[in-house]
């Protein structure tokens, strides 16, 4: 007599298992792949076959995508699965990668750093339980003392916390174990990044090689301030179609706030000097088929602020400023020369899209005239 065996093949593992059946040679029917009408018994043995095989069927079924031999055996034979628990790093990077797939890639990328930063502190990955308030406090001494600034700390902190607080929703980690009852996330006020508009005209008048780094550098610093601090980023993805009956217009990528800026001549004449012929885009720096918002134009455009941040650097010097200048310096310069010519709060605060006051008082508010925020526009650059 022989067995009557079920054969399961996954990624070229074998795993059988013995249906407790077991025949003479002539009694199995090879085509139908049951046993053959001529044994005594074949209706209730193909009835047992069927039910042993509808089990494993239903146990591949439960498995899905996470389907392996040793989980379908820990099935199969009753026993409950046992399985490790999830570590920081890899449920991390499935929540990265969820952000990721929902185009939240500015956020997954932040999360990442805090991620690899914790990780190879630690050496190793780590369980959930082991991200305790010793671990914490530890790294975060680690992290100032490697000179990294407060709010750089303090980035990595909440970034860490976020995901702890997911993996307590989803219960990967009971909440007994939470460590940030007792961690202080601390973050220091922004010091004052504006420069005069006499210092502007320093930078304006230092005379750069035609054409290099340092000289679209400064051109791309410029073009922001004349754009009301437009942000590197939302300059970056700038199209012709963005230029509309002599204003740009365009949606904040960090906001999704709506902008309708006057494109005065100071800043339609830079534009005209970077533009490249062929280039769908208003500055040379995506190619025309980039995939908006994806990771690798993010880094294009990292890279562009990071290069674009050291030549502003070294220019602040060489007109002697005082401190560097960065690309987030347009943006406070525009807003502190406006505070300086006497414009308000509301009007400043309008023209570079922040909430000024209180929030519910804003509602029942009307906008200002764009033709009001034109004409405090062209007295801060001109």
């Amino acid at each position: 007599t022989f067995n009557i065996i079920f054969r399961i093949i996954d990624c070229k593992k074998v795993y059988t298992i013995n249906s407790g059946v077991s025949l003479q040679q002539h009694y199995w029917d090879e085509r139908k792949g049951q046993v053959g009408r001529t044994h005594p018994n074949a209706k209730p043995l193909n009835i047992k076959l069927s039910k042993h095989f509808f089990k494993i069927e239903q146990a591949v079924l439960l498995l899905d995508d996470e389907f392996s031999i040793e989980k379908l055996k820990a099935i199969l034979s009753g026993k409950p699965q046992v399985e490790a628990p999830e570590t920081f790093q890899v449920f991390a990077d499935k929540i990265i990668q969820q952000m990721m797939e929902a185009n939240r890639v500015g956020n997954a990328l932040v999360y990442q750093t805090a991620v690899n930063r914790l990780i190879t502190y630690c050496g190793k990955d780590v369980s959930f339980e082991e991200v305790n308030y010793k671990l914490l406090d530890q790294f975060s001494h680690h992290l100032i003392t490697s000179g990294l600034k407060i709010n750089s700390v303090s980035n990595y902190f909440r970034s860490i916390r976020a995901i702890y607080n997911k993996a307590i929703k989803l219960k990967v980690v009971e909440r007994s174990y939470y460590p940030f009852h007792d961690i202080s996330i601390k973050s220091e006020k922004t010091a004052k990044r504006a420069i005069s508009k006499d210092d502007i005209t320093k930078l304006m008048q230092l005379h750069l090689e035609v054409n290099s780094t340092a000289e679209r550098s400064l051109k791309c610093f410029l073009l922001s301030f004349y754009l009301r601090g437009i942000s590197f980023t939302d300059l970056a993805y700038l199209k012709q179609s963005n230029i509309i009956g002599g204003r740009v217009i365009y949606k904040r990528r960090k906001t999704h706030k709506d902008y309708s800026i006057k494109l005065f001549p100071e800043a339609q004449v830079l534009f005209e000097q970077l533009q490249v012929n062929g280039c769908e885009y208003l500055l040379p720096l995506l190619p025309n088929d980039a995939l908006e918002d994806n990771i690798s134009t993010k880094k294009i455009i990292r890279q562009f602020i990071k290069t674009t941040n050291k030549y502003l650097k070294r220019l602040s010097e060489i007109a002697e400023l005082g401190s560097p200048v960065t690309t987030y310096t347009s943006r406070h310069s525009f807003g502190t020369i406006a505070k300086r010519l006497g414009y308000s709060n509301e009007l400043i605060a309008e023209s570079l899209g922040h909430e000024y006051g209180n929030k519910i008082t804003n509602i029942y508010l009307d906008s200002f005239d764009a033709e009001v925020l034109d004409s405090m526009h062209m007295h801060v650059i001109q």
